[in-house]
């Protein structure tokens, strides 16, 4: 079907095609609990703060799976970690669904979380070596799957039951989408890049590095504790916007259509973004989008009507859904390639862990306060941090090639 395998060619983009496809079916596994949350916390008689751990637990699966499954792809390739991890969703969900303990439910959900990470970071990590020219595009787009995940189940579920579901058959349901979706596109990324291309890009990436006068491990560090305070901020709103809609009198539907509008909006920035990319690079990209982040999330304190928390919640969308793909660009850019799906892994990790302890923290501020705007308030003051880092980042290197300069 194909003769040429270089990058950016037509395999390239068949392939960027299978990668968002098996994205979309296997992070199926992270919306899953935003989805049946109320029925959970109804089912076992728990408070916000306590139901909310389950999607931290979902998280810390989540933020393992992308560092050693991503260890995995360096290993072993792609195709042999996502037999792998569709074998571990559908076993979380199976289990979950069958269990009356809600310790064995809080461990299913790191199965899950587990899993579904092989349809995020590994696959970012793999679809960024078939891609040079247009890498930021293809990042972006494998990343999506993830966003477009949160759109298409939501949506699905509320208009196959409009009413109210059992949350323990859409378990059952959730783990045969994954695996029936997975396995099969898996076998068509069989197909390795040639080593030559791996040569050049470890060259140009070093060259990178030294220009920014700043060591791989440093700028790893520095990436790591930014995408933890972007993330700890990102997670207000999605986690819990089902939630506040039921806070303030609007059915759990209309709390995953917005959860939905949300990610629509998040997809189309991701693309958007991921253009940007390829144009002016990962970092101005990075502070943009953190940024209108920030201002979005103030946009939430004064609106709490259905229109107007609609409308903010497609400007929140729209505003952050290119920050974590650029994690990965930047690291791409300026690492070499050498197990690079593993410090990939690491990045994506460190958000998954800020989303994991901003979902559990807004939960107990709810708890503490009954409302959710000190949840938003302490999101932007994460949020303020991760710019301060990027701003670091960005200019790391001009004085020091100042001083060179004016040595010379």
């Amino acid at each position: 079907m194909f003769k040429n395998f270089s990058q950016d060619s037509q395999y390239s983009w068949f392939r960027l095609l299978i990668t968002f496809f098996i994205g979309t079916s296997l992070n199926i596994g992270m919306w899953a609990i935003v989805i049946v949350l109320p029925d959970i916390q109804k089912e076992f008689n728990f408070n916000r703060g306590e139901v909310s751990v389950l999607f931290s637990f979902t998280m810390v699966g989540f933020a393992l799976g992308n560092f050693i499954l991503g260890k995995l792809v360096d290993k072993y390739g792609i195709v042999l970690t996502l037999l792998f991890a569709a074998l571990t969703v559908v076993l979380g969900f199976f289990i979950s669904a069958l269990s009356y303990s809600f310790l064995i439910l809080s461990f299913c959900h790191i199965m899950i979380g587990f899993g579904t990470a092989a349809g995020f970071g590994p696959l970012m990590s793999d679809i960024s070596f078939w891609f040079s020219r247009r890498r930021g595009i293809a990042v972006a787009i494998a990343a999506s799957g993830n966003y477009f995940s949160g759109i298409i189940w939501p949506t699905l579920i509320s208009s196959f039951f409009p009413y109210s579901f059992d949350w323990r058959f859409l378990y059952i349901l959730f783990g045969i989408i994954a695996v029936i979706l997975t396995v099969p596109l898996s076998f068509l990324l069989t197909k390795k890049i040639e080593s030559s291309y791996l040569d050049k890009e470890t060259k140009e990436a070093n060259q990178k590095l030294s220009e920014k006068f700043i060591s791989p491990r440093l700028l790893l560090f520095v990436l790591v504790l930014a995408s933890i305070a972007c993330c700890v901020a990102m997670s207000m709103p999605q986690i819990h916007i089902v939630a506040l809609c039921v806070d303030l009198g609007f059915s759990p539907i209309v709390g995953t259509n917005m959860l939905s509008l949300m990610l629509t909006g998040g997809v189309i920035s991701r693309i958007i973004s991921g253009v940007a990319v390829d144009y002016f690079g990962g970092f101005k990209v990075l502070l943009v989008g953190s940024s209108l982040q920030c201002l979005a999330l103030f946009l939430y304190l004064p609106f709490d009507g259905l229109t107007s928390l609609y409308l903010v919640s497609l400007i929140f969308g729209l505003a952050q859904g290119g920050i974590v793909p650029s994690y990965a660009v930047i690291l791409r850019e300026y690492l070499p390639t050498q197990n690079v799906a593993s410090k990939i892994g690491l990045v994506l990790m460190a958000t998954i862990f800020g989303m994991a302890f901003g979902g559990w923290i807004s939960g107990v501020i709810f708890d503490l306060t009954g409302s959710y705007n000190l949840a938003f308030l302490n999101g932007i003051i994460w949020n303020f941090i991760n710019i301060l880092l990027i701003i670091y980042l960005m200019f790391k290197g001009n004085n020091n090639k100042t001083l060179v300069a004016l040595q010379n």
